[in-house]
Protein backbone atom coordinates (compact mmCIF):
# COMPACT_ATOMS: atom_id res chain seq x y z
CA UNK A 1 0.00 0.00 0.00
CA UNK A 2 1.39 3.40 -0.94
CA UNK A 3 1.53 6.21 1.61
CA UNK A 4 -0.75 8.29 -0.58
CA UNK A 5 -3.33 5.49 -0.75
CA UNK A 6 -3.13 4.99 3.02
CA UNK A 7 -3.69 8.72 3.57
CA UNK A 8 -6.69 8.74 1.24
CA UNK A 9 -8.26 5.69 2.88
CA UNK A 10 -7.54 7.03 6.39
CA UNK A 11 -9.39 10.24 5.56
CA UNK A 12 -12.34 8.35 4.05
CA UNK A 13 -12.58 6.01 7.02
CA UNK A 14 -12.34 8.85 9.56
CA UNK A 15 -14.94 10.89 7.68
CA UNK A 16 -17.33 7.94 7.41
CA UNK A 17 -16.90 6.99 11.06
CA UNK A 18 -17.34 10.61 12.15
CA UNK A 19 -20.59 10.82 10.16
CA UNK A 20 -21.84 7.45 11.47
CA UNK A 21 -21.05 8.54 15.03
CA UNK A 22 -22.59 12.02 14.60
CA UNK A 23 -25.79 10.58 13.17
CA UNK A 24 -26.13 8.21 16.11
CA UNK A 25 -25.68 5.05 14.04
CA UNK A 26 -22.97 3.64 16.28
CA UNK A 27 -19.72 4.33 18.03
CA UNK A 28 -17.83 1.22 16.94
CA UNK A 29 -18.76 -0.13 13.51
CA UNK A 30 -17.41 -3.53 12.50
CA UNK A 31 -15.15 -4.02 9.48
CA UNK A 32 -18.01 -5.46 7.45
CA UNK A 33 -20.25 -2.45 8.17
CA UNK A 34 -17.55 0.02 7.20
CA UNK A 35 -16.69 -1.99 4.10
CA UNK A 36 -20.32 -1.89 2.92
CA UNK A 37 -20.54 1.82 3.67
CA UNK A 38 -17.31 2.58 1.79
CA UNK A 39 -17.97 0.01 -0.97
CA UNK A 40 -14.66 -1.83 -0.55
CA UNK A 41 -13.90 -5.47 0.26
CA UNK A 42 -13.76 -6.12 4.02
CA UNK A 43 -10.47 -8.01 3.66
CA UNK A 44 -8.85 -4.99 1.99
CA UNK A 45 -10.22 -2.53 4.55
CA UNK A 46 -9.17 -4.65 7.54
CA UNK A 47 -5.48 -4.16 6.71
CA UNK A 48 -5.94 -0.39 6.69
CA UNK A 49 -7.94 -0.38 9.93
CA UNK A 50 -5.16 -2.27 11.72
CA UNK A 51 -2.70 0.33 10.46
CA UNK A 52 -4.91 3.19 11.67
CA UNK A 53 -5.02 1.59 15.11
CA UNK A 54 -1.22 1.52 15.13
CA UNK A 55 -1.15 5.18 14.05
CA UNK A 56 -3.51 6.25 16.83
CA UNK A 57 -6.58 7.18 14.79
CA UNK A 58 -8.69 4.19 15.84
CA UNK A 59 -8.98 1.80 18.76
CA UNK A 60 -10.46 -1.65 18.83
CA UNK A 61 -13.82 -1.64 20.56
CA UNK A 62 -15.35 -5.06 20.97
CA UNK A 63 -15.87 -6.48 17.48
CA UNK A 64 -15.53 -3.05 15.88
CA UNK A 65 -13.42 0.06 15.77
CA UNK A 66 -13.89 3.43 17.39
CA UNK A 67 -12.33 6.81 16.65
CA UNK A 68 -9.75 8.18 19.06
CA UNK A 69 -9.64 11.93 19.74
CA UNK A 70 -7.10 12.17 16.93
CA UNK A 71 -9.45 10.24 14.63
CA UNK A 72 -12.41 12.42 15.59
CA UNK A 73 -10.48 15.57 14.70
CA UNK A 74 -9.44 14.09 11.34
CA UNK A 75 -13.01 12.96 10.63
CA UNK A 76 -14.43 16.34 11.57
CA UNK A 77 -11.92 18.19 9.38
CA UNK A 78 -12.36 15.95 6.33
CA UNK A 79 -16.15 16.02 6.73
CA UNK A 80 -16.08 19.81 6.83
CA UNK A 81 -13.83 20.00 3.78
CA UNK A 82 -15.96 17.54 1.83
CA UNK A 83 -19.21 19.36 2.58
CA UNK A 84 -17.90 22.94 2.78
CA UNK A 85 -20.49 24.14 0.29
CA UNK A 86 -23.29 22.79 2.47
CA UNK A 87 -22.04 24.11 5.79
CA UNK A 88 -22.44 27.78 4.99
CA UNK A 89 -25.70 29.68 5.16
CA UNK A 90 -28.75 27.53 5.86
CA UNK A 91 -32.17 29.11 6.32
CA UNK A 92 -30.63 32.36 7.54
CA UNK A 93 -28.66 30.73 10.33
CA UNK A 94 -25.22 31.75 9.07
CA UNK A 95 -23.80 34.37 6.78
CA UNK A 96 -20.35 35.20 5.41
CA UNK A 97 -19.43 36.86 8.72
CA UNK A 98 -20.27 33.80 10.83
CA UNK A 99 -17.39 32.39 12.90
CA UNK A 100 -17.87 29.08 11.07
CA UNK A 101 -16.43 30.60 7.89
CA UNK A 102 -12.97 30.84 9.51
CA UNK A 103 -11.86 27.26 8.82
CA UNK A 104 -13.14 23.79 7.91
CA UNK A 105 -12.87 22.81 11.58
CA UNK A 106 -15.09 25.72 12.64
CA UNK A 107 -17.55 24.91 9.83
CA UNK A 108 -17.79 21.33 11.11
CA UNK A 109 -18.34 22.54 14.67
CA UNK A 110 -21.06 24.97 13.52
CA UNK A 111 -22.78 22.25 11.48
CA UNK A 112 -22.56 19.84 14.41
CA UNK A 113 -24.13 22.44 16.75
CA UNK A 114 -26.92 23.15 14.27
CA UNK A 115 -27.64 19.43 13.81
CA UNK A 116 -27.87 18.93 17.58
CA UNK A 117 -30.13 21.99 17.95
CA UNK A 118 -32.51 20.69 15.28
CA UNK A 119 -32.48 17.15 16.71
CA UNK A 120 -33.09 18.18 20.28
Amino acid sequence: MSEFEALRVREEVAQAMYWIRSEGFGEAPRVEELARFLAVPAETLAVYLDRFVDEGYLIRAGEGFSLTERGIELGKRTFAEEFAGLTGQAHGECDDDCWCQESPEEAARCLEERLHQHAG
